[in-house]
């Protein structure tokens, strides 16, 4: 089964834009919740310019107290104040990002070459906390393998690249580089999740192709169709394409 993680930061960005407490993103939570969401997702940056603290901790809280069996998943650099939330709340999954700061959104994965003598005691402090560590990656196989010698749970595709190709001559050629990855993946013992940039339309199709996958973890588009639809009708058109994608799995055992 996948699981649909909600991230809520475009909900604060909006309530960030005036000195109100509206849209709340506790409220948000509780609708998508209510719902059928399976997980929240916040990405707390050092501007503050979306997600703050206090809605750190105050997601955390109601997950403790209203629904427990609910995953809070905090993402973010862990060389840039993410740890702080994390040694706070103590998350049931950090995903690790290599965000610059100020970077608008997250645009690549880790080269973990590089990044190691990092990220290696970071992992290792998270997992010592509790928390489940995914780090987020471009779709490239020979990296699995390091990501697990690493400590890490799970990996996280960034699914841009797949978004762009989606209903153009390159789809085909780009999913197979995501099942390449998925797999090299899963056979080093990682768990899969993904995100960014998947919708409504291209989510099913990203599903099917792509083995594994036990995370999908969507904000912008998901928060942009919630305009049209409401919160929880775009929820569950979003379970939908999931179950969708399931049955299409099924059918093809």
């Amino acid at each position: 089964m996948v699981s649909l993680s909600v991230n809520l930061n475009k909900v604060a960005l909006l309530r960030n834009s005036r000195k109100l407490d509206i849209p709340s993103p506790v409220h948000a939570a509780m609708l998508v919740l209510e719902a059928g969401a399976d997980g929240i997702t916040v990405h707390p940056r050092p501007d503050e310019r979306h997600i703050r603290p206090s809605d750190v901790r105050d997601l955390s809280a109601l997950l403790k107290s209203s629904w427990p069996a609910v995953e809070l998943n905090i993402e973010g650099n862990p060389l840039h104040q993410l740890m702080d939330h994390v040694r706070t709340v103590r998350p049931q999954q950090c995903t690790f990002v290599p965000d610059e700061v100020g970077a608008a959104t997250s645009d690549h994965g880790w080269d973990l070459k590089r990044d190691e003598p990092r990220l290696l005691p970071l992992i290792a402090e998270a997992r010592s906390l509790g928390c489940r560590v995914s780090l987020f990656m471009d779709p490239d196989p020979s990296q699995m393998a390091f990501a697990r010698q690493l400590g890490a749970d799970r990996v996280e595709l960034y699914t841009e690249p797949y978004a762009r190709a989606f209903a153009t001559p390159q789809q085909q050629v780009c999913a197979g580089r995501y099942q390449e990855a998925a797999r090299a993946a899963l056979q080093v013992g990682l768990g899969v999740n993904a995100g960014h940039d998947l919708n409504l339309a291209n989510l099913a199709a990203f599903l099917s192709a792509v083995p594994g996958v036990l995370e999908v973890s969507i904000g912008h588009a998901l928060i942009a169709d919630a305009l049209e639809f409401g919160l929880p009708r775009t929820v569950g058109l979003y379970l939908a394409q999931i179950r969708r994608a399931e049955a299409s799995a099924r059918e093809l055992q």
